[in-house]
């Protein structure tokens, strides 16, 4: 078979000098290169005891947002599902009942709102999208399930609790990114 290029050399294997054949300076190199790694910082944390910072573009799980009062600031306008480009969110309107002025902020809720994990990029889209700020990407990593329903999670999960029922769980969803955005 002819050559295709005209840059190829035949390869010259010369033999083993003494030291080279005991191998002694390739293990001395390598236990160097051990030894100064012990002495430099190391890249892994403890993950429990210590929690690594986030940094400020992090999109973790959704958060669907309450206002002061405690009320949904959702009002099922769908622009949320609609600007999701992994369709992973569904969601059902409803009217609101007369006597439910302290659970909705407007006419019209979220009877049901879905997002599957699964099929979420965490792009951020919907909380660009929604006008209420109802929706906002949280500083909470997605948790591990055996199961594919495990990951859809529904209003009750992703519901923010009550800000003056249950004011440090409020607190400590809320993060904060939510106070980094509301300062810019």
């Amino acid at each position: 078979m002819g050559q295709l290029t005209n840059r190829s050399r035949t390869l010259e294997q010369k033999p083993l000098t003494f030291w080279e054949s005991l191998y002694l300076p390739a293990i001395f190199k390598g236990m160097a290169i051990t030894f100064g790694h012990m002495f430099k910082k190391k890249p892994t944390i403890n993950y429990p005891e210590q929690k690594r910072p986030f940094s400020p573009v992090f999109r973790g799980l959704h958060v669907l947002n309450r206002d002061e009062e405690g009320r949904e600031n959702c009002t099922a306008c769908g622009l949320c599902a609609v600007a999701c480009p992994a369709e992973a969110i569904t969601m059902e309107a409803a009217e609101r009942q007369p006597g439910e002025e302290n659970l909705y902020r407007e006419e019209k809720y979220a009877a049901k709102y879905e997002i599957n994990m699964l099929r979420c990029i965490f792009c951020g889209l919907c909380e660009e999208a929604c006008p209420k700020d109802a929706i906002y990407l949280s500083e909470t990593f997605a948790p591990s399930d055996f199961t594919r329903k495990g990951f859809i999670y529904g209003k009750e999960n992703l519901l923010i609790p009550h800000p003056i029922k249950d004011k440090e769980n409020y607190e400590v969803a809320k993060g904060q990114r939510e106070q980094q955005i509301k300062n810019k």
